[in-house]
């Protein structure tokens, strides 16, 4: 019997014949994500316990099997895509969940938990779980936790970090442990939890998470603030940001990202003359709303936008962050290969970066899409080019590259949200440096003794 077919037995044993997958076209749906790019594992298996997942971890802890952990697989990083074959543990049958605590604000809940479903579960009773990514419909909040997620809300509220008290996880080397807890406060210890928040699935495998909830809003306000250019756009930013006001959601979105939506689902956000369109959204007790969104309608109007107007039913509301969340698809069924980058600076510091933008678009003849988090300096940056140009290809190769450097001279981060997975893996030591990326190795290997975890992830 080859090492194969005895990974495949004991495999067997552990989750069942039922949730073992070993053929081709049932492989294949989990060797990519939303990246699209990657190959299949050779294995697949499906756990319904903790129990199962730490068998499942010790087995190929022992037989050196590289085991990447996978949820919703909307990632943009590569993040849960076998680089090296190995096995594939899906946690579908992780959708559970398990409590909310409308006591103590809090939700226990399984890794495949799709976000969406956990925020309609807490705000039936009156709760509010605020990170949003754009593909809450679809991703999984394990997923969420392994990538630090953020979305639009991050301006006020902040990303899924902050919102992590606990965790239960199998390390790769089978032992099952439990970070943090109930409480908001805990400082007994490393800080296990924040650790494992963002650490990509290369550290541990996530079972089960507790997070903090907050009071849901009694009322909300969104607007529309059409501009004929981005930098008018952005100076409304700045101009929001100068009088103070903290909106829940401040999303960008250029010209190029609004002829995609138009093009591809006949959604008409705003004249095919616009250049921008900012939509912010406030948040709280009903009078600091209104009085909140007046400011930011002055603080648009004031730098030129118009129109600038108020969302006045849920279904208007609506269409307009349907509109936002249509972006990406629609960028993708133009046709061209979409190479996204969700760069980060400081929120002062946006009128630089689309000037960037603008220069790599003339110096290296691409088309750019550009749209975001404007509220906390998190742009996603497209770009839009021939898959098949090799030209084109080598061309936005150049641009990544240079897009980065420029992002981090300017205070930034090259990746906000969407984490580095094998994708960014080159371009890690711009960031940085090389004491820190020995630091974060060794850090790996206390973990991961045998780097069977996600193995090609994060280090170059």
């Amino acid at each position: 019997m080859s090492l194969a077919e005895r990974v495949v037995s004991a495999l067997t044993e552990i989750v069942g014949a039922d949730n073992v997958r070993t053929d081709l076209r049932s492989r294949e749906p989990y060797g990519v994500d939303a990246l699209g790019q990657g190959r299949p594992p050779d294995l697949v298996v499906i756990p319904g316990s903790t129990g199962e997942v730490a068998a499942i971890a010790r087995l190929c802890d022992e037989r050196r099997v590289p085991l990447v952990v996978r949820g919703g697989g909307t990632g943009y990083s590569g993040g849960a895509v076998p680089t090296r074959g190995g096995v594939v543990v899906s946690m579908e049958r992780f959708t559970r969940i398990i409590e909310i605590d409308e006591r103590n604000l809090l939700a226990v809940v399984e890794p495949n938990v799709i976000t969406a479903e956990l925020q309609r579960a807490v705000e039936r009773v009156g709760l509010f779980y605020p990170p949003d990514p754009a593909s809450f419909e679809k991703s999984a909040l394990g997923g969420n936790v392994a990538e630090c997620a953020g979305g639009p809300r991050a301006f006020k509220y902040g990303t899924t970090r902050r919102y992590v008290l606990g965790l239960e996880a199998v390390l790769p080397t089978g032992e099952i442990i439990e970070t943090g807890s109930k409480a908001v406060k805990n400082v007994v210890g490393y800080d296990l939890t924040q650790l494992l928040v963002g650490s990509e699935g290369t550290l541990a495998i996530i079972t089960r998470i507790t997070f903090r909830l907050v009071p849901k809003p009694p009322a909300r306000a969104t607007l529309l603030a059409v501009c004929a250019d981005v930098q008018t756009a952005v100076a409304a930013v700045t101009a929001l940001i100068e009088r103070r006001v903290v909106p829940a959601a401040v999303e960008l979105i250029d010209a190029e990202s609004l002829q995609a939506v138009r093009d591809q689902f006949g959604h008409e956000l705003a004249p095919a003359t616009a250049g921008a369109v900012l939509i912010v959204e406030s948040d709280g007790m009903q009078k600091a709303v209104d009085e909140e969104i007046e400011q930011v309608a002055q603080a648009c109007r004031a730098v030129g936008a118009t129109p600038v107007t108020l969302a006045t039913s849920e279904a208007e509301r609506e269409r307009l962050w349907n509109a936002r969340r249509l972006i990406s698809p629609a960028l993708r069924a133009t046709g061209l290969l979409k190479i996204n980058h969700d760069v980060v600076v400081p929120r002062g510091r946006i009128p630089e970066l689309f000037g960037v933008i603008d220069e790599l678009r003339v110096a290296y003849r691409l088309k750019i899409a550009a749209f975001g988090h404007a509220g906390d300096g998190n742009i996603h940056v497209n770009l839009m080019i021939d898959g098949g140009s090799s030209d084109e290809r080598a061309r936005a190769k150049a641009a990544e590259r240079v897009l980065f450097e420029r992002v981090v001279a300017l205070e930034g981060s090259i990746s906000g949200e969407h984490g580095i997975g094998f994708a960014k893996a080159q371009y890690l030591g711009i960031e940085l440096s090389v004491e820190e990326i020995a630091l974060m190795k060794r850090v790996k290997a206390a973990f991961d003794p045998n780097g069977i975890l996600n193995p090609g992830k994060i280090f170059p």
